[in-house]
């Protein structure tokens, strides 16, 4: 039986692109012993599967998500893995009134549900909030990095990194107390057995929470964030800022963390527009605002009041503004600030973008202004600050001059905060949450008041031990040192720190430099090679994975879409993630208005040589590693010529690009040595070749002008591949592959 490799169909940007370059994949695959499969994992289609109950049997799709669940579980797993939307509650509210538009029979996110049944609907919608894919498929740990041509070409072609201003004002403000990192209790499991989660009031009545199945030698902890602390801080910090006259920016994760993080958010729009609550906490309540999905769910539901009422509270918006600091903007064009969105303030790609913009945000009339940079929790925050502190120190990064800084992080089986979604908790009086083991003992516990934020984690014992081995063997293959980003003085790593000390030993250590440092201390030794023009490797739990993997890159080539993201499976398969980065609305907005998209498909590229080269190791033929290495050489054609997309209709875009790369692909195959893919592949790239200028130009010709696909999250795959495909001849040379 033929391996196959599972291309998945996600969203926005990545999502069009794939439409022009998934026939180019099956063309040169074609004869190679492999099967090229796609399995929808898209928003839309998440939501469809999900919702099934409620759909005619004609609309109904099959789980594809559930059905790589699996997969990735059984060693013939060969998965390339496109960047998803993780959707905040405004997105997947958007997207179900798309499909509704488009027929589907869905029912409305029930956001405050008044009966059993809306009850069942929000749980199930719930699926389909946040990274519900990522924990799915992630049955391994991840290893990030950036490959040579593409480390090169940032070299030969360095990005814009502005210059911060003489003494920045820039900060990073956090939480000094109470928070998630002082709270945070840990144990080892000393066998497989049942926990219970238990909540205690005062008085003392009890509540099961949730019962958790945990295995022998897990690690499980657990913390929590006082929100009284936490909003007295925001109040601080936006005192403070407006001393300073800076810009006001929150930086939190309220998409992949789903529950705890969009309160956080909510907490900072309570504080800063406290006055509004003052004054009208009594229609915000009535109109359905939750300020956790951010001020865009005040502006949707404003209407619902008179008009003298929605006029009034308009008033008080612009008296809030004038007394408090300015935001941060998302698009100070279209007035939309840091605190509209919580899918607008993902702290692991806002940050960098500060960064790069010399420490500086987009102030509401478009200025550019220092600002400071809020990460209320201390666990990850100190990490950041460290960075900030060093660029105003030391000045501004220079990608011709730079090392490089790779990943190997902590991810399988849901660990860490990032499994956290379904033991994340908010006690609805003042008492007690603890964690009870089979004999009754209380292995954690926690005093916290009504509605502080909660939440249990662990990691399982082979994850750990895979990812110690991951890193030892990444260490030896580059030649660098391994720094484990783990503080003593957190209770869950202090037992991790027992785990890597116990098991680096197998792995000939003395062929091997590692360090164990706390996150800020990493951050520094990591620098001062990164400046040397040095490579580290950091080995990380699942969050600071999430963080560095766009953090560094982004510093490096520019952006975080570029890396190449590999997971070897626990069960032996493979999942190749194209990039660290987003899905690319902006990238998506642009294309609508102009059609011209300008998404780089380089991580995909990366990924399928890869991909490829597994199917090998899975029993494809012999010419796919030839069709492998062929394509890494054309990668390389790519970079080195600059055939990557550009911003401006008219320039080189991801279409474009996707020729070039069949064609330096058909080049490479033309002369590879094999004389029946060299056969097959020289008229090819004759072909290709004497038909660049009539190609490029049809492309061209297709652009300038509004594309209207039928939809944002569930478009109309006959109109995508339409704008996709624009050039009749290109689409000729490439279908007669297929």
């Amino acid at each position: 039986m033929k391996p196959t490799v599972v291309w998945t169909k996600i969203d926005e940007a990545p999502y069009l692109a794939t439409f022009s370059l998934l026939p180019i994949v099956e063309g040169f695959t074609k004869d190679a012993g492999v099967n090229i499969e796609l399995r929808d994992i898209s928003l839309a289609g998440r939501i469809i599967a999900t919702m099934k109950d409620f759909l005619p049997e004609e609309l109904r799709i099959n789980d594809e998500l559930a059905y790589l669940g699996e997969l990735v579980k059984k060693p013939e797993a060969n998965i390339i893995k496109l960047p998803n939307i993780s959707a905040s509650v405004p997105q997947l509210v958007a997207a179900i009134k798309e499909l509704q538009s488009q027929g589907y029979p869905l029912p409305d996110y029930p956001e405050e549900p008044k009966n059993a049944e809306e009850e069942k609907i929000k749980m199930l919608y719930a699926k389909c909030i946040g990274s519900n894919v990522n924990p799915v498929l992630r049955e391994g740990n991840s290893d990030r990095r950036l490959a040579e041509p593409v480390k090169e070409y940032a070299k030969n072609h360095p990005h814009k990194m502005r210059t911060p201003k003489e003494n920045s004002k820039s900060h990073v403000a956090h939480m000094d107390s109470n928070d998630f990192y002082q709270n945070e209790q840990s144990f080892i499991s000393p066998k497989d057995q049942t926990l219970k989660i238990v909540f205690e009031d005062k008085e003392g009545n009890k509540k099961l929470l949730k019962e958790v199945k945990v295995e022998k030698d897990e690690i499980f902890s657990a913390s929590f964030l006082n929100r009284k602390t936490l909003r007295d801080f925001y109040a601080k910090t936006i005192e403070d800022t407006k001393e300073k006259d800076i810009l006001f920016s929150l930086h939190v994760k309220a998409t992949m963390m789903k529950v705890s993080d969009p309160v956080m958010f909510g907490d900072a729009i309570r504080v800063y527009y406290k006055e509004l609550f003052d004054k009208f906490g009594k229609e915000l309540e009535e109109i359905g605002f939750n300020p956790n999905n951010g001020l865009s769910d005040l502006e949707a539901k404003l209407n619902r009041l008179p008009e003298n009422k929605q006029e009034a509270i308009r008033e008080t918006l612009k008296e809030i503004y004038a007394k408090n600091p300015r935001l941060y903007m998302v698009d100070s064009d279209k007035g939309i600030t840091n605190l509209h969105r919580p899918n607008d303030v993902i702290i692991d790609a806002s940050i960098p973008a500060v960064i790069k913009n010399g420490l500086q945000g987009w102030g509401p009339e478009g200025e550019v202004e220092d600002c400071t940079i809020t990460v209320p929790d201390r666990t990850y925050a100190r990490m950041y600050k460290e960075i900030v502190e060093d660029i105003k120190k030391n000045g501004q990064f220079d990608p011709t001059k730079i090392g490089t800084v790779q990943n190997v992080g902590l991810m399988a089986k849901k660990a860490e905060e990032y499994g956290s979604h379904d033991k994340t908790f908010f006690p609805p009086k003042d008492g007690y949450i603890y964690v009870e083991d089979e004999n009754g003992e209380k292995v954690i516990c926690h005093e916290l008041d009504a509605g502080d934020i909660w939440r249990a984690y662990s990691v399982k014992d082979i994850a750990v031990r895979d990812w110690v081995k991951l890193a030892a063997n990444r260490s030896k293959e580059s030649g660098y040192p391994v720094v484990f980003w783990l503080d003593s003085n957190r209770a869950h790593d202090a037992n991790l720190i027992k785990r890597v000390v116990e098991e680096l030993p197998k792995y000939d250590i003395d062929n091997i430099e590692f360090h164990v440092m706390a996150p800020e201390k990493a951050m520094r030794y990591t620098l001062r090679r990164f400046r040397k023009g040095l490579g580290t490797i950091s080995a990380t739990g699942n969050v600071l994975r999430d963080y560095l993997t766009d953090l560094f890159p982004i510093i490096e080539v520019g952006t975080s879409a570029r890396t190449l993201s590999i997971v070897p499976l626990l069960a032996g398969g493979g999942l190749y993630e194209t990039g660290a980065g987003g899905s690319a609305p902006k990238h998506v907005e642009q294309f609508l208005k102009e059609n011209h998209l300008r998404w780089d498909s380089l991580g995909e590229f990366l990924a399928l040589a890869e991909s490829l080269k597994l199917a090998k190791k899975q029993g494809a033929s012999e010419k796919i590693e030839i069709i492998a290495d062929a394509l890494n050489r054309a990668v390389a054609r790519y970079l080195d010529e600059d055939r990557t997309p550009k911003r401006k209709v008219g320039e080189l875009d991801n279409r474009g690009s996707h020729f070039y790369l069949a064609k330096f692909w058909a080049e490479e195959l033309a002369n590879c040595g094999d004389s029946e893919l060299e056969a097959k592949f020289r008229p090819v790239a004759k072909e290709l070749k004497e038909n660049e200028e009539k190609i490029l130009a049809e492309i061209r010709e297709a652009e300038g002008k509004p594309a209207d696909i039928g939809g944002y999250y569930h478009p109309n795959e006959e109109l995508v591949s339409k704008y996709m495909r624009p050039s009749e001849t290109f689409n000729k040379i490439i279908d007669a592959l297929r």
